[in-house]
């Protein structure tokens, strides 16, 4: 086996003055920008009914709900102990400097979002969820990739030749081999063990492959339902795969079976949902395209 990639790479992209900005919030600072830009260029399309200030709430509640329903939903779905913080340690909550988000929880809170601000539109739910979903798999894919520079969520130890070797496992390496003398040889030879890159298959699989298909699909006519369900059941059949290769998260471990993972069992609703959404599309009614006022005439 040659000599595998060592991901060591500096999380801080610059300073400015004494404030280290790090390349992880870059990442989702990028990835919201650049959902933003794509939905304005859709919204001129005639892709939904509302002007571009609307349109700037909706981003802005969204990303509230990234951050409110993400960081709930790691407290109830992944925090040490289970729920028991709500009535032992609710300030909890508030420490996010000891990090810890969810995706579903994330999901959940943008959805919250998206339903409050397409009632105050006026608007089916979703048609503003078909409308969202193809720009969702930018910042995941971006996080994804902040995931990877900061050398973290690894995956398993493996001998094939995409593997990489990343410090901040050394102690997790170190303490594995141990326990399976197999891998000694490989932890002497590289310094650590050869892990998947599983962060890398997440921005393949939920970055570039679900924002290129959703995007495809989303530029036709299409029928109401259609989009939201490609998201859910691509992104759920997506993480359930990768969590086969990806460490389950130290205070959980595997929930059952010995591979189980808390990643999977929580999409599994998203995949039933996905194929759920996809059956509702069959008799849905095809979306149109809006005409769009000019600028002037919405005060811009």
């Amino acid at each position: 086996m040659t000599q595998p990639f060592v991901v060591d790479i500096n999380p801080v992209a610059f300073h400015l003055g004494p404030v280290q900005v790090h390349w992880y919030g870059l990442m989702y600072l990028v990835g919201f920008f650049s959902g933003a830009l794509l939905g304005e260029y859709r919204r001129r399309q005639g892709r939904l009914p509302v002007t571009r200030d609307a349109l700037s709430d909706l981003f802005f509640y969204a990303m509230m709900g990234v951050i409110v329903g993400g960081r709930i939903g790691y407290m109830l779905f992944y925090y040490a102990g289970g729920p028991r913080w709500i009535w032992t340690d609710p300030l909890a909550l508030f420490r996010v400097w000891d990090g810890g988000m969810s995706f579903h929880g994330g999901l959940l809170g943008v959805l919250a979002a998206g339903l409050w601000w397409s009632r105050r539109q006026q608007l089916h739910f979703f048609d503003t969820v078909d409308f969202v979903a193809p720009l969702v798999p930018i910042g995941l894919g971006l996080g994804r990739l902040g995931n990877f520079i900061n050398g973290e969520l690894w995956g398993k130890p493996t001998q094939l030749p995409l593997g990489m070797i990343f410090p901040n496992a050394h102690a997790e390496d170190v303490a594995y081999a141990a326990a399976h003398p197999a891998w000694q040889a490989q932890l002497q030879q590289f310094g650590g063990l050869v892990r998947q890159p599983s962060q890398l298959y997440e921005l393949a699989l939920e970055g570039v492959v679900m924002f290129t298909l959703l995007w495809l699909v989303s530029m036709k006519p299409r029928p109401r339902y259609l989009v939201s369900g490609l998201f859910a059941l691509m992104y759920g059949c997506f993480r359930f795969a990768v969590e086969f290769v990806r460490l389950p998260d130290v205070q959980l471990g595997y929930l059952a079976f010995g591979w189980l993972t808390m990643g999977q069992v929580l999409s599994l609703p998203l995949i039933a949902v996905g194929l759920w959404l996809l059956w509702l599309s069959r008799s849905a009614p095809t979306l149109r395209l809006y005409e769009v006022a000019m600028p002037a005439k919405e005060g811009q």
